[in-house]
């Protein structure tokens, strides 16, 4: 995979991530805002999920989401360094597939699996 391919696929997923954690942050923002005006008796809560449930939900997923970001400015590092596409742990190729699905992995399919 070319530098400007490379560079296109870590974009496009870096902002699609970003979008994620900013929608995860304003759901985050919307529980907190909720919980104030509750009595805090969520556990026995009818209407299923309690909010402390929602909001450990999100904040993983927000965490999730952040961490990717970093993942993805690490990828763009391995572009610019020339290495981007070439697994950490054996040296060998990650396939332009794997790229597509996991723009920020490290490592090829083989050594995924290993792990």
């Amino acid at each position: 995979m070319d530098e400007r391919s490379a560079m296109g696929l870590i974009e496009r997923a870096h902002a699609e991530t970003s979008r994620r954690a900013s929608a995860l942050a304003r759901q985050w923002d919307e529980i907190v805002a909720a919980s104030e005006f509750t009595s805090g008796d969520d556990e026995h809560d009818p209407e299923g999920a309690t909010i402390a449930f929602e909001r450990a939900q999100v904040q993983a997923l927000l965490r999730h989401a952040q961490d990717e970001l970093v993942a993805l400015g690490h990828a763009a590092e391995r572009v610019h360094a020339g290495v981007y596409g070439t697994c950490e742990r054996c040296g060998g190729p990650i396939s332009e597939g794997r790229l597509a699905a996991l723009p920020a992995t490290r490592t090829c399919i083989a050594c995924a699996n290993r792990m």
